[in-house]
């Protein structure tokens, strides 16, 4: 007998790592994957004309990720047209942009990690409601109650979800893969250590303002003395950014292109952030941190830590609703009582 079939749609490199994560726990069905994708024939056109390449749909994030899948072997159905498959469910790491042949399958929504702050054009989106995507970031994913069910950080992301539009039954706090086991990163190699480490963000090429410069003066007056090491986005320009941090910073500055940014924040003395999620393994680690947000707001926003189970627990949403032959709301009655009792067998 034929397995099921699932369809994972995925964008930038910590999303795709995050849906293989999930489809890993579920051996028992054909898990396919594509790059997150449009039919409508002006997303397509802009995309072709190179209009999208510093979005998910295009160019860098594109690219890393079907390298990801082709370097682990992962079967890439992108846009459903090279497997011609009929699909029992699609998970999504995005609800901001669902083709219109998927949102007629079962549904699941995966949080990736931190949200965009909502920008003055935003609340007129959601004022008026219009369609999300065109807030042109991801303040909003996640709040547009299209999903059968949503799968959430931590309890303060699923108020903020619900306060902006999902309702709070579909929503499940299971934790996110790559943020649930933290404390996983304090054993490592990575060679330096009591250092002020900087993540800095892809904000200029994703048509954001960044005051660079401002930023690396603030970096170099925070770490007032102490090794700086930044570690740069993996969608910036790097030449740009190498040049502005070695003409502002101190001479002994260290400038990675490349390697495991977590590794790194468990062995600095203090994290600067602009708008990276990475901010979550600083709070986690008990660092000293910086970030463009407001540090109280993401303390109670934090991924829960559960020894990285989230994986697990996600997939287990993923095949009971697969495998559910009622309505939705009965599913979300019946998976909410059962993990209720799970926690109180916990608690006991």
């Amino acid at each position: 007998m034929d397995k099921k079939k699932i369809l994972f749609i995925i964008g930038s490199l910590n999303q795709t790592t995050q849906m293989h994560q999930v489809a890993k726990m579920l051996p028992d069905y054909d898990c396919f994957f594509s790059q997150l994708y449009s039919n409508n024939l002006l997303i397509k056109l802009a995309i072709k004309f190179g209009l999208l390449n510093s979005t998910v749909l295009s160019g860098t994030f594109k690219n890393a990720a079907d390298t990801y899948l082709a370097n682990n072997n992962l079967p890439n159905d992108y846009a459903t047209k090279q497997f011609k498959n009929d699909y029992s469910m699609v998970v999504l790491c995005s609800d901001m942009l669902i083709p219109r042949q998927l949102s007629k399958l079962k549904t699941i929504w995966i949080q990736e990690g931190m949200t965009d702050l909502i920008t003055p054009w935003g609340k007129i989106v959601h004022n008026f409601q219009l369609p999300y995507m065109l807030a042109f970031n991801t303040a909003f994913n996640g709040c547009s109650n299209i999903c059968d069910i949503f799968c959430a950080a931590s309890t303060g992301y699923k108020k903020q979800f619900s306060k902006l539009g999902t309702a709070a039954e579909k929503i499940f706090v299971t934790g996110i893969p790559n943020y649930d086991n933290i404390s996983s990163f304090l054993q490592n190699d990575f060679p330096y250590h009591d250092f002020v480490v900087v993540a800095t963000s892809d904000t200029r090429e994703t048509g954001k303002i960044d005051d660079r410069k401002k930023f690396i003066y603030n970096c170099v007056q925070i770490a007032n003395g102490r090794q700086l090491i930044f570690k740069l986005h993996p969608n910036e320009k790097k030449d740009r950014a190498i040049a502005e941090i070695k003409k502002l910073t101190p001479a002994d500055t260290l400038i990675f292109t490349e390697g495991n940014i977590n590794h790194m924040i468990a062995n600095c003395s203090e994290l600067i952030t602009q708008y990276s999620t990475v901010v979550y393994t600083g709070i986690a680690l008990g660092k000293k941190v910086h970030s463009y947000f407001d540090i109280e707001k993401l303390k109670g926003l934090s991924p829960i830590q559960n020894n990285g189970s989230s994986a697990t627990s996600i997939a287990s949403i993923c095949r009971n609703y697969v495998e559910y032959k009622g309505e939705l709301k009965d599913f979300l009655q019946m998976q909410h009582r059962s993990k209720q009792f799970s926690q109180q067998l916990q608690t006991n």
